[in-house]
């Protein structure tokens, strides 16, 4: 029996502002932004899976992610793309090889949609 199990439970995202980001994200992946903020800078979004932590403290132009560090699921890459652009979210690739595209949270970090 190994004392580190071979799953992932959360991920951390430096955002600037933690209101903002919470109701960003909440949009952007249609989950209610009703749960509270942790310490006055950390926000659990409500996933399936593995978790997503939205942290203002670790913040800095520094920390963002500059190569995607997970990918966030869809069944329809097609559908999901034209979601994110009639969101007006920042599209940084066109979908690629079919399965994945990459954009920017309002903080700069950039993030994937894939079709698995």
């Amino acid at each position: 029996m190994h004392p580190i199990l071979n799953q992932i439970g959360t991920t951390f995202i430096p955002v600037k502002n933690i209101e903002q980001a919470r109701d960003w994200y909440c949009d952007l992946l249609g989950v209610p932004n009703d749960e509270e903020i942790t310490a006055g800078h950390l926000y659990i979004l409500p996933m399936q899976g593995t978790g997503i932590v939205l942290d203002s403290k670790i913040y800095s132009k520094e920390a963002i992610y500059k190569i995607p560090a997970f990918h966030f699921d869809t069944t329809d890459i097609k559908a999901a793309y034209e979601y994110m652009r009639q969101k007006d979210v920042d599209i940084v690739s066109k979908i690629e090889h079919d399965h994945w595209f990459t954009f920017k949270d309002p903080d700069g970090n950039l993030l994937m949609v894939c079709e698995c």
